[in-house]
């Protein structure tokens, strides 16, 4: 009798460890598929076990209309729902934005922003390659940011696609527009609305086109970025203020 219990225990035991296993290796598959469907994954195996999202915002931002299937976008559809979890998400303990973007829908670039902007947990960017157009906006939407040496932001007045009605109405739209994405900025980041609107007319730089480049420590000289550094810089002011918002509780 106490031989068949302890085999009916070593089965049980043996289940549960094949359970355990599958179930790891399951979320490992869903993590892997979340990474090269969304560019998002949880970073959780520091020694401080914080559990931080990572969210990558590359190629061109898509707005309501979707890109030729060869682009490398990133959608609003997709991005929007998964912050609004990170909120709900009471196990989450900062967001890690990942930035190498060119630019794209005005609307869905601020919406994004502006959700980032309004998140209760800690966030930190970090512009990798570049953070174009409205780019900008989304690489101050956080709390901190960050640009690599080699990272570059572009900033250079709205732009619209399709048929423009040469009419007053249309020019005031577009400043409006202007305003919408440097009032933005500058109420997250250390520039003021001015000099972003110098910058964005500047003729001197861009043979083509009217507009400012900034390089690494051009975008903090200017107050756009708060400091240049690597994914390194970015996890450890990431932790310093969760470690302060555990504090706080």
């Amino acid at each position: 009798m106490a031989q068949d219990k302890t085999t009916e225990n070593k089965k049980k035991e043996g289940q549960e460890k094949a359970d355990t296993e599958n179930t790891r290796k399951e979320n490992e598959k869903l993590k892997d598929e979340k990474i090269s469907e969304y560019g998002q994954t949880m970073l959780e195996n520091s020694e401080g076990h914080y559990r931080i999202h990572l969210l990558s915002i590359v190629g061109e931002i898509e707005g309501h209309e979707n890109l030729p299937s060869g682009s490398k976008t990133t959608k609003y559809d997709h991005v929007l729902p998964q912050l609004a979890q990170i909120e709900d998400d009471q196990k989450v303990e900062g967001l890690l934005v990942l930035l190498n973007t060119s630019g794209g829908d005005v609307d869905a670039g601020l919406a994004i922003a502006e959700m980032i902007a309004s998140l209760s947990i800690p966030t930190v960017s970090l512009v990798l390659g570049g953070s174009h157009s409205i780019g900008g906006p989304l690489a101050v939407s956080t709390d901190y940011s960050f640009i690599v040496p080699s990272g570059a932001m572009i900033i250079h007045p709205v732009r619209m696609s399709g048929m423009v009605i040469g009419a007053p109405q249309t020019y005031d739209y577009f400043k409006r527009t202007q305003d919408r994405i440097t009032g933005f900025i500058s109420s997250h980041s250390r520039i003021s609305q001015k000099r972003l609107e110098e910058m964005m007319i500047n003729t001197a730089e861009l043979t083509k086109d009217l507009g400012t480049i900034l390089i690494g420590e051009d975008a903090v000289k200017e107050g756009l970025i708060d400091e240049v550094g690597g994914i390194q810089h970015a996890l450890k002011k990431l932790y310093r203020m969760v470690d302060k918002r555990r504090g706080g509780k």
